[in-house]
């Protein structure tokens, strides 16, 4: 028997932990699932199945990434994309594309340049994808809740047999952010390793609705819509409308699209869209209003011209409807916001109507945000998402996905840089092993 071999067989594998199973925990295991028998790889999850938010995601079709040229694309990621590009250059939307497809799904590029898989389902994807990992030897602990570290060192599990212990050489920690708590991402690691001394960012709601302040003439008690406009409108889209938003900082926003009435506020894609600059303008002054440009495919001057032309014995409303096809929610809005004076006015109500300031005044609940901004910071972690700060930690502490102190605009970006995240771990992981 050659002993040099028998050695080698002996030697048991190095055990990896991840703990989270999203697109970034799953990454991060099929990762390290390519070192082969070297390592261990052993997936835990609180919840009893994996990918719940990534499924609930793929309802109305998976959105996986975004075609559009890569200078274009990183400028989603705001004030992380410098931290972001080197993760995203190395596993971007063509390495994501290439993925699905070796999983026997293939993807195409819409009419908006969003990708889909062709079925536009999220659950044939991850099915083939666990099984993928299961025949590499990924092993999962489902009900496997994460309580932090023994004295030990050991990782500290809640399990249906109780709370149980953990050794591991090296953890990838990929527990989503503070957003759907009900589907696993409830942010409860954040005072596990805030105890640590991690580097953290306060979790924040991003991708979210926002609460309106009262309108003209009510208490600023009665903050949100009126009683005739709620009941009548919340849940209602505004279609083909545009905001335009400028922050005391000088940072822009302007663009065309929808977004949806609550009973209190605000919500949907459009509204999410801006949602990051409204939410710091909100925390540094109190309220943030944007304009609302109820017809954006006409100039101010068309609009004005249309108001003013005479209308005879019709009201207003029917006049507005007739001359610009403004009425439902679009017209309930003017009289939501403006007084009995400006609606008067042709000046004013034309002004209005291209840009109607509304002005918010809080989030919405994080839980209720389709993601969250903050988490573990980049300056606490190194160019393969280890943690360094505080030094030392053992074993050796790997993050990502959206627990990283990071956020995007929904449209693929969120899913692309959770996949390349956990990508990037995964070899950071192999590479601090020396595998």
């Amino acid at each position: 028997m050659n002993h040099t071999t028998s050695l080698a067989q002996a030697t048991p594998p190095l055990r990896v932990a991840v703990i989270g199973g999203g697109p970034a925990g799953l990454m991060a295991a099929e990762v390290l699932a390519s070192a082969g028998q070297a390592l261990s790889v052993q997936l835990f999850d609180a919840m009893p199945s994996v990918g719940r938010k990534f499924l609930l995601a793929g309802r109305g079709g998976l959105n996986l990434t975004h075609s559009e040229p890569p200078e274009f694309f990183m400028k989603r990621y705001g004030e992380r994309s410098e931290q972001l590009q080197p993760l995203i250059a190395a596993f971007g939307p063509n390495e994501l594309r290439a993925w699905a497809d070796a999983l026997g799904v293939e993807t195409f590029v819409g009419s908006s340049g969003l990708v889909f898989p062709k079925d536009m389902k999220a659950a044939p994807l991850l099915r083939a994808w666990l099984q993928r990992l299961r025949n590499a030897g990924v092993q999962f602990s489902m009900r496997h809740r994460w309580l932090g570290w023994a004295e030990d060192g050991a990782l500290k599990f809640a399990s249906p047999a109780g709370e149980v212990k953990v050794e591991a050489d090296a953890v990838v920690l990929a527990l989503g952010g503070g957003s759907w708590a009900r589907l696993g991402s409830d942010g409860a690691w954040l005072p596990l390793l805030a105890e640590r001394g991690v580097a953290l960012a306060p979790l924040q709601p991003s991708n979210c609705g926002f609460e309106v302040a009262a309108a003209p003439g009510r208490a600023a008690a009665s903050a949100g819509w009126s009683e005739h406009f709620s009941s009548r409108f919340a849940g209602q889209p505004f279609k083909s409308v545009a905001i335009s938003f400028t922050d005391s900082r000088g940072r822009s926003f302007r663009r065309k699209g929808e977004f949806v009435a609550t009973a209190a506020g605000v919500e949907g894609s459009l509204v999410y869209a801006v949602s990051s600059l409204l939410r710091d303008e909100i925390a540094a002054h109190g309220s943030a209003t944007f304009q609302l440009d109820l017809l954006p495919d006409r100039t101010p001057e068309q609009v004005l011209a249309e108001v003013r032309h005479p209308r005879g014995s019709r009201s207003l409303s029917s006049h507005l409807k007739s001359r610009l096809n403004l009425d439902g929610i679009k017209a309930a809005m003017l009289y939501e916001l403006l007084g009995k004076d400006d609606i008067a006015d042709p000046l004013k109500l034309a002004a209005a109507i291209k840009a109607l300031p509304v002005r918010v005044i809080a989030t919405r609940p994080i839980d209720e945000a389709i993601s969250s901004a903050g988490g573990v910071r980049f300056d606490g972690m190194d160019a393969q998402l280890q943690v360094t700060t505080p030094a030392g930690i053992k074993p050796p502490l790997f993050c990502a996905g959206e627990m990283l102190d990071w956020e995007a605009p929904t449209g693929g970006y969120l899913l692309t840089a959770c996949f390349a995240s956990g990508h990037a771990a995964g070899h950071g992981v192999l590479s601090r092993l020396g595998l």
